[in-house]
């Protein structure tokens, strides 16, 4: 394997930070029975512009790079389409090539190795014919009200749903035979597509596959998540250190409460696991600042963290400090990236481009001839007086 871990610490940071993982022994057995590297895919629908909010899926695929894995990224155009058309058919292949470039900055910014990275195009298969006619197979043996219930979580939903909307989570699920891996990995609003992945991909002949779940980080306002369609929910890769700071400045931060809080979250799923990649020892050691000359606090666990903020020794205005130093840390080479490519920057163009915003001109009311509007004036009071 790749990587320099024993197999059993391999499998320890495979399954670490996770809030699941179905058939686990199926990633037992790859690497302790097979001794080869697990093969992982994480898909993601090829629509918005990412932001801050895919440091915490690309946290995990840095672990599972450095637990010696081969992770292949799925760039799902055609999921992208399909999902009530969230993209553009004409933007659809810039928006591809964008999500390639950001993905591996991310994860170059953290300091992992991406040379068993791979990305594949969904639709560099998924017209084939061997593709369609397992798709046909899986739709004759689905019920509507199956697939809706798969994609509940992830696809948009209406009183009238388009077809699309429900091939998607048997196309999800076709995947993981066609990118010939052991396990999928994505959040917990995906359980519903993989227990259909589980149930159904037997009946048409092909094996089950483990499946790795992330927990759903609170977003930095008050969305249960961090969204591209909440602007004030998300930090943007590409923002600089004052737009950083002043989302940050805005997010939900509530003193000595945890739940909800997209702060305290973003510590423990992103800057913490960052910190830990980039560590000769694999332990966080994240510092946090304090006013009048008082020691800093260094914490190197979560639980002590907490247990500070829930006591008020560590205060909102003190922790934003600390995560807008360390996310700028990551963010910056990923600018400079940016700055020094300009095949990235004329791909951003065409994948996101600016619509102009028509400035609405403010008609003036034609108020006439003011000698003609004084004599009706006058004759409609000389009327009202009679």
């Amino acid at each position: 394997m790749a990587s320099d871990l024993s197999p059993e610490d391999s499998i320890r940071r495979i399954k670490s930070n996770l809030a699941e993982v179905l058939n686990p022994e199926i990633i037992d057995h790859v690497i302790l029975e097979e001794k080869r590297p697990l093969r992982v895919y994480w898909g993601t629908a090829t629509t918005g512009r990412p932001h801050c909010g895919y440091l915490v899926p690309m946290m995990k695929v840095a672990e599972l790079l450095s637990a010696g894995c081969h992770v292949k990224i799925l760039l799902a155009d055609i999921h992208a389409y399909i999902d009530n058309m969230k993209a553009p058919m004409e933007l659809i292949e810039y928006r591809a090539k964008y999500y390639e470039k950001v993905i591996k900055s991310l994860l170059r910014a953290v300091g992992v190795d991406i040379s068993q990275l791979e990305f594949i195009l969904g639709s560099s298969y998924q017209l084939s014919q061997a593709y369609t006619l397992d798709r046909f197979k899986l739709e004759g043996i689905t019920r509507i009200n199956v697939a809706q219930k798969a994609g509940a979580e992830v696809v948009k939903q209406t009183d009238d749903p388009t077809l699309g909307g429900l091939i998607y989570p048997l196309m999800q699920a076709l995947d993981e035979q066609y990118l010939d891996v052991d396990a999928q990995f994505g959040g917990v609003d995906q359980r519903k597509i993989f227990t259909f992945a589980i149930e159904n991909l037997p009946k048409i002949g092909y094996q089950i596959r483990a499946h790795l779940m992330n927990p759903m980080v609170p977003g930095l306002g008050d969305a249960a998540k961090m969204s591209a369609s909440d602007p004030e929910s998300k930090i943007d890769v590409l923002d600089g250190p004052d737009q950083v700071e002043k989302k940050l400045k805005k997010a939900k931060c509530v003193p000595r409460e945890l739940e909800a809080n997209g702060i305290i979250a973003f510590v423990e799923h992103v800057i913490f696991r960052a910190l830990a990649l980039k560590s000769k020892d694999n332990i966080p050691y994240f510092k946090v600042e304090r006013h009048d000359g008082a020691e800093p606090l260094i914490y190197t666990c979560i639980e002590k963290l907490k247990e500070d903020y829930v006591a008020d020794i560590l205060t909102p205005q003190l922790l934003k400090i600390a995560v807008n130093r360390d996310l700028n840390q990551i963010l910056k080479p990923i600018h400079d990236e940016y700055q020094a490519d300009s095949d990235w920057k004329d791909i951003e163009q065409h994948a996101y481009p600016v619509i102009p915003t028509e400035k609405k001109v403010k008609k003036s009311r034609d108020k006439g001839d003011p000698a003609k509007r004084a004599a009706a004036l006058a004759a409609k009071k000389l009327k009202e007086s009679s």
